[in-house]
């Protein structure tokens, strides 16, 4: 997997993406996306709320030669439950984090891993009101 790196505040990310979109770096993993999961994935790790601080990455599933300007990082093998996110980004993401959170890791007998969670940025138009995206949260 290849991805483009910065941590931040929440509030940064919408920055982010658009320094990424700006500078090439979308165009191009987009270019490299070559996996499974199709589309650009946020991956985000070190969250701490009280400062509002996160790591977050922006990649592209991809197997092949790493560009020299870029980081190849590889997710271990993990079993994996994926939320739908339903509706216009960023509105319909940070719900979906919210509920995540709040109801379905205290409704069942699932935890999560030490492994990066990541958004997948799967439909072309992410401000639609019935855009389709996904959350993937490894679990043990």
């Amino acid at each position: 997997m290849f991805v483009y790196s910065r941590g931040g505040g929440i509030s940064d990310i919408p920055n982010f993406w658009g320094e990424a979109h700006e500078n090439g770096t979308v165009s191009q993993l987009s270019q490299l996306n070559n996996g499974q999961i199709k589309g650009l994935l946020g991956i985000t790790e070190n969250f701490n709320e009280e400062k509002n601080k996160i790591d977050y990455w922006i990649a592209a599933e991809h197997s092949g030669e790493v560009p020299t300007e870029l980081l190849c990082v590889e997710l271990p093998a993990s079993k994996w439950v994926v939320f739908e996110v339903r509706g216009p980004i960023p509105t319909a993401m940070i719900n979906t984090w919210k509920q995540i959170g709040s109801e379905w890791f205290r409704s069942n007998g699932y935890e999560p891993t030490n492994i990066p969670p990541f958004e997948a940025y799967i439909d072309s138009d992410l401000y639609r009101a019935n855009s389709y995206n996904e959350i993937w949260v490894a679990i043990k």
